[in-house]
């Protein structure tokens, strides 16, 4: 394998598996720092940390007891506890979407603008959207480097281009998120997790398909959805239409008992 064809192919490793984690964890960071809670990034990038070290852990465990091969059980589990809590913040932002409320509640307990548990529901998206890519990326490169001769320039020269384009993309987010108004940002990111949440459920029902402990029933899905990751089976569709609906309820549920602010309450800025 030449050098260029490592580099080709380990950059595509790096972007494909890296790229979905680093847009969570892009949204929910631009969102922290537009919405004037800098300081609630740490615990974001604090577990993203720990599972890039957890996602190495993984793959040797994988490499030394299942031959390099994931778990479909344990991959399953991950993608619906981030799924819950992706759909979880996506609900949190979207009933706090009004930049007037959101800056009444800064300015009346900034300290508790966001709370202890809503600080970790952040981490945790952040462990489980990294872990659930990092084993697999490790071991990919392992194959990777094992097949090519080691890890020569080629291969290393692709990872830092993949690195310096996921860098780029993450600096663009975090630009736009300060240009934009308060309100977009709430939405944008909200919409985001919430897309993200249902395409977890879909992935972690594929993963249990795979082991036929769920039956699969082919869906006339577009190819460039299934080209995206989208499962394209009734199954997933049904459950992903099912918790859309259940969200929705809720979400309008909720909405209707929060009381109206008063009329002559201060306007502030966004």
């Amino acid at each position: 394998m030449n050098e260029l064809s490592a580099a080709l192919q380990s950059g595509s490793i790096l972007l494909r598996e890296g790229r979905e984690a680093l847009l969570v964890v892009a949204a929910l960071a631009a969102f922290l720092t537009r919405a004037g809670v800098p300081e609630k990034v740490k615990p974001l990038y604090l577990g993203a940390g720990i599972a890039i070290a957890a996602s190495i852990g993984a793959a040797v465990v994988f490499e030394l007891f299942f031959e390099g091969n994931h778990n479909d059980y344990m991959e399953a589990g991950v993608l619906v506890i981030a799924a819950v809590l992706m759909l979880y913040m996506s609900g949190w932002m979207y009933l706090r979407q009004d930049p007037k409320a959101w800056m009444s509640e800064l300015r009346g307990h900034a300290e508790r603008a966001l709370d202890s548990g809503t600080t970790l529901s952040l981490a945790a998206i952040a462990f489980l959207a990294v872990f659930r890519e990092g084993a697999e990326t490790v071991l990919f490169l392992h194959a990777l480097a094992t097949s090519g001769g080691g890890w020569g320039v080629g291969l290393i020269a692709g990872l830092v281009g993949a690195a310096l384009c996921l860098a780029a993309i993450f600096y663009a987010m975090q630009k736009l998120a300060l240009m934009l108004p308060l309100r977009p940002v709430f939405l944008v990111t909200s919409a985001f997790l919430f897309i993200m949440g249902l395409r977890f459920v879909g992935a972690a029902l594929n993963e249990l398909q795979e082991r036929t402990v769920v039956s699969v029933t082919p869906a006339p899905v577009p190819d460039w959805l299934v080209a995206l990751g989208v499962n394209p089976t009734w199954e997933a569709i049904g459950a992903q239409i099912v918790i859309a609906l259940i969200a929705v309820a809720s979400t309008a549920a909720l909405r209707a008992r929060r009381p109206s602010p008063p009329k002559d309450a201060p306007v502030a800025a966004e």
